[in-house]
């Protein structure tokens, strides 16, 4: 945007701005449009572009201005049934059905050279400024201009009529939305010139589960926008555009205190627990314990009266439960008291923005205090991309270590003993990191637990075991007889007694 004198900018007047009828997209323009200009939704069939531009114009009708649907495609019955399935009223919007002349079914019409399309366009355009004129509507809605691109028949003469199409309304002080469904062989860039603003709408298909829809405002002169690709879904209701994260516009002030596991001996090893307000990463093989810890946290918040929220992408509800039961953990409890809500994630289904956005809701309106993600390997799967799965884990962990909450990751390693392998390399984002690994000892196994980074404080350095049973869990002495427990094959070195007791060793 070119830089004005002080003068000039004093004598600009001031644009009023309105509402887009998305809360997602006014969110994304820092406010929605600026009124009385002229605005451009381009994207491929089946995207949502009469959807959003019916919200535009029924927000309109909402605050009472007069708004103008004006059809050359979707027929009047088409859009009833698209408000019909959204529970809108039409009711206070006028809609014009514009059928072009060329296309009627008028046989005299059909067989007539007397309508060229120089006249077709004309005829149409005109159409147009009769309406506008006669019920001068505040918010105006075009679909779609592929029609009127196909009656002017080249670039120029499209042009010229798009731009006396916005020098009309420019006179009209009324904002328009107009549609384009780029059925034109080329990106028609002559229209972003003309256009206030550009927002692309777009629908992707991805090998395995539901399509992912996303949204770009790509210009929007003299206006401040989120750039960058935003999920959305339609759903009923509307489009749910889901802004693209920027941890650095959410900042909140909170106590920087410890959070208790609800075990002694386990917060012991963590130099007095984990802090609010940062992250740890559960890493190890599955069925090790990474889950048990996790809850064990969870249900200490509870009895603390603290909200949390465990984002399941791996089990499902009943699992879980069963699993807190056999260690103990009142989960049921919790959940029925509303201190935990519990989320199973089906990755097939959910865009990464709609999570984060989730993620967001439990944290400024439910007010949870602690979020377990169970786990990253489910959280990949739901990427339609995993090269930005760490630039988006990155902005949702630092969002979240800036409201003050704990948040514990779960990573399953490939593999139960032995070497092991990590299916992605997290730990740089993740300020503690605590390590569960299986080790054989006397044709027993056990598990063995150990912090192996912690970035906010001292912590042990030792390898402690643990044990899940149905008094919860257990965390031993430090295994200092032992080498080698991490590779899964220790050498025993001496006295076994900080081993725990084998006829208390099992559970879950």
């Amino acid at each position: 945007m070119a830089e004005q004198s002080p003068s000039n900018a004093h004598d600009a007047p001031e644009l009023k701005r309105i509402s887009t009828g998305s809360t997602g997209l006014d969110d994304i323009l820092g406010g929605g449009f600026d009124s009385n200009r002229m605005y451009l939704y381009e994207g491929r069939p089946g995207t949502g572009k009469t959807t959003i531009a019916l919200q535009f114009l029924l927000e309109g009708v909402r605050r009472g201005e007069r708004a103008l649907y004006i059809t050359l495609s979707e027929t009047k019955q088409e859009l009833a049934l698209v408000a019909r399935r959204h529970e809108w009223s039409l009711a206070g919007l006028d809609i014009f059905e514009l059928v072009p002349p060329e296309i009627t079914l008028d046989p005299e019409r059909e067989l007539t050279v007397l309508h060229p399309s120089e006249v077709d366009l004309s005829e149409t355009t005109k159409l147009i400024f009769d309406r506008v004129a006669a019920l001068n509507p505040s918010r105006i809605v075009i679909d779609s201009l592929s029609e009127l691109r196909l009656l002017a028949q080249n670039p120029l003469r499209y042009r010229r009529q798009v731009l006396a199409l916005k020098h009309f309304f420019a006179s009209r002080q009324c904002t328009v939305v107009l549609l384009d469904d780029l059925s034109s062989t080329e990106n028609d860039l002559q229209l972003h010139s003309i256009s206030h603003g550009v927002v692309l709408l777009e629908q992707l298909a991805i090998e395995y589960g539901a399509e992912r829809r996303r949204l770009r405002v790509i210009k929007m002169r003299g206006i401040e926008f989120r750039g960058g690709f935003h999920d959305f879904t339609i759903k009923k209701g509307g489009l749910e555009i889901f802004p693209r994260l920027i941890a650095a516009e959410h900042h909140a002030r909170f106590f920087h205190g410890f959070t208790s596991s609800g075990n002694e001996e386990l917060d012991r090893l963590l130099g007095g627990g984990l802090e609010r307000g940062t992250n740890a990463l559960l890493i190890g093989s599955a069925g090790v314990g990474k889950s048990s810890l996790a809850l064990s946290y969870v249900i200490a918040a509870a009895q603390r009266n603290e909200h949390s929220v465990f984002f399941a992408f791996d089990e499902g509800r009943g699992t879980l439960e069963a699993r807190a039961k056999a260690i103990g953990l009142p989960l049921s409890d919790a959940l029925e008291r509303g201190l935990i809500r519990f989320q199973q994630v089906d990755p097939a289904e959910l865009s990464p923005g709609e999570f984060a956005a989730n993620v967001r809701r439990s944290v400024e309106v439910d007010g949870a205090r602690l979020v377990v993600i169970d786990s990253l390997n489910g959280y990949l799967n739901a990427m339609p991309d995993g090269r930005f799965l760490i630039l988006q884990m990155h902005e949702l962990l630092t969002y979240l270590n800036q409201q003050g909450v704990l948040t514990l990751l779960v990573l399953a390693q490939h593999g139960l003993v032995g070497p092991m392998d990590t299916p992605l390399d997290i730990s740089y984002l993740s300020d503690s990191v605590l390590m569960l690994r299986y080790f054989e000892h006397s044709g027993v196994v056990r598990r063995a637990l150990s912090v192996v980074k912690k970035r906010s404080g001292y912590h042990e350095h030792t390898i402690r075991e643990f044990r899940l049973s149905s008094r919860g869990i257990s965390v031993g002495p430090p295994l200092v007889s032992f080498s080698g427990i991490f590779s899964g094959t220790p050498q025993f070195t001496g006295d076994p007694s900080p081993l725990l007791q084998a006829e208390e060793h099992g559970g879950a």
